[in-house]
């Protein structure tokens, strides 16, 4: 059976029985910091959504890296991907970038899965909130 522990930096730690380790932060330190538990960017400003993936499987594992942005109304605004194999034991940090149009307040989502053709979940999805002004 796979393992996967997902780890966020923003002290969440999500447990799971798939592969990687994963751990999710969004980086820019010109535009972005973490005020109160919700990210803060401003429009117009490029920001990263990253993870920190890690294969704790015995065998080489392909994967899918998506990261979803949906405004306030629950409407997608953004949506990537890009897709991998990770060995046994073998890290990585993929990142999508993100470049808000208009204030509001957004939810990310990371979700690694098996494939982009192969939606099975290698981990229970990465959650964060962007209030951008």
């Amino acid at each position: 059976m796979r393992n996967f522990v997902a780890m966020a930096f923003l002290t969440v730690m999500i447990l799971s029985y798939m592969i990687p380790a994963a751990s999710s932060e969004i980086s820019n330190k010109n535009s972005v910091k973490l005020q109160n538990g919700i990210w803060q960017a401003k429009v117009g400003k490029q920001m990263q959504i990253q993870a920190d993936v890690t294969n704790g499987q015995d065998r080489v594992q392909p994967f899918a890296y998506i990261v979803q942005v949906q405004n306030q109304d629950g409407v997608t605004v953004s949506l990537s991907w890009l897709t991998g194999t990770l060995d046994s034991g073998q890290s990585l940090s993929p990142a999508q970038s993100w470049t808000p149009a208009s204030t509001g307040v957004y939810i990310a989502q990371i979700f690694i899965w098996e494939g982009i053709d192969n939606p099975d979940a290698l981990s229970l999805p990465l959650t964060m909130t962007i209030t951008v002004t």
